[in-house]
């Protein structure tokens, strides 16, 4: 008797549900994903081979390059409390707008008598902008009010203390890091971060 043969059908398997999946994560992670941040100035961090990730919050950065200090903080609302705190010791009165553009500003390098004009320029040009750098000598030693005020900000608004790391280049000249150092002690932050980037040699040194 004949063997009966049954046709063969061919698979077929439906990937629209592991598309919309697939979308779905996709859209996720874009709008979850932090954009890195530019520098003011180039730096060249030294290597370490210790990882430590850097806070998203309560945060406040001293970049150092170019024989110049810049200060940054994380959060808008810090940024628009820490700008009024700093326009009431300088006498300087800060609009609305000015208080929302400046708090999409990541890092400000500029004396305060120039702070105005800086926040009034567009994205493209204060990155083109040359920054003359905080002043932190003894006769106007702003760097020591950004800090101080960040760090009341910080405590007034999240009820906790900010953390501060120096980023600085691995050619700058001590001097200057000095001087940071000696700013955050006089305030008794006598534990910070350096921020280094990972490599085979070196530690990522802590105070």
């Amino acid at each position: 008797m004949a063997r009966i043969k049954v046709p063969r059908k061919s698979t077929a398997i439906d990937m629209t549900a592991m598309c919309d999946v697939a979308f779905l994560l996709l859209t996720f992670f874009i709008l979850t994903a932090k954009p890195k941040t530019e520098d003011p100035v180039p730096i060249d961090i030294p290597k370490s081979s210790i990882q430590q990730p850097v806070p998203e919050s309560d945060f406040g950065t001293v970049s150092v390059g170019s024989q110049k200090a810049f200060f940054g903080v994380e959060g808008t609302d810090i940024r628009k409390a820490l700008l009024t705190q700093m326009g009431d010791i300088y006498k300087i009165t800060f609009t609305p707008e000015e208080q929302n553009r400046f708090s999409t500003i990541t890092s400000v390098g500029v004396p305060m008598n120039q702070l105005k004009q800086f926040i009034a320029l567009s994205a493209d040009q204060q990155k083109k902008f040359v920054a003359p750098g905080i002043p932190r000598d003894s006769v106007s030693n702003e760097l020591f009010n950004w800090i101080r005020e960040a760090r009341k900000a910080t405590v007034a608004l999240h009820n906790t203390q900010m953390r501060i790391a120096i980023k600085g280049d691995s050619k700058e000249e001590y001097p200057v890091i000095k001087d940071v150092v000696g700013i955050l002690q006089k305030q008794k932050v006598n534990k910070f971060s350096l921020i280094t980037d990972l490599g085979g040699g070196g530690t990522a040194p802590k105070k």
